[in-house]
């Protein structure tokens, strides 16, 4: 890998919360629904691509944060994948869903509905993920 960068169009639609394990951790700018973007360090734009311990330490990660968004944010349902379609940049969606939420039981991919987050409400994730994940989220220096 030549030196981690990340995507613009990802810098322009999440907030960059901080680390997860080896990855960047996103939060996409839409209250709607919790949605997190977990982006490995790696020049790699395929999942199946991955070396193994890459790829393990990137689900081990997801499942961390799916755990995290069921049980700390209340969803009923957790949405985990890896598209790429607009972004090909290696980068894995965990998308809680609610019985309840605006999209329900749709999907969320490329809905046009929007609803940004207060400062305050991001704040609050940031600190429910520091005193939920027992130090395996690290702030952004951003």
């Amino acid at each position: 890998m030549t030196g981690f960068s990340l995507s613009p169009q990802l810098q322009k639609d999440c907030f960059m919360l901080g680390r997860l394990g080896d990855s960047q951790l996103l939060l996409l700018n839409n209250a709607l629904v919790p949605w997190f973007i977990l982006v490995p360090h790696t020049d790699t734009t395929e999942l199946f691509e991955l070396d193994d311990e890459t790829r393990l330490g990137l689900v081990r990660d997801s499942d961390t944060l799916a755990g995290f968004v069921k049980q700390t944010l209340g969803c009923d349902k957790i949405n985990v994948a890896s598209i790429g379609n607009v972004v090909s940049q290696l980068h894995m969606h965990v998308i809680g869903r609610r019985h309840n939420d605006f999209f329900w039981p749709g999907v969320v991919w490329g809905r046009e509905e929007r609803e940004a987050y207060s400062d305050e409400a991001v704040m609050a994730i940031v600190a429910s993920l520091l005193a939920n994940l027992d130090g395996r989220f690290v702030l952004s220096e951003q």
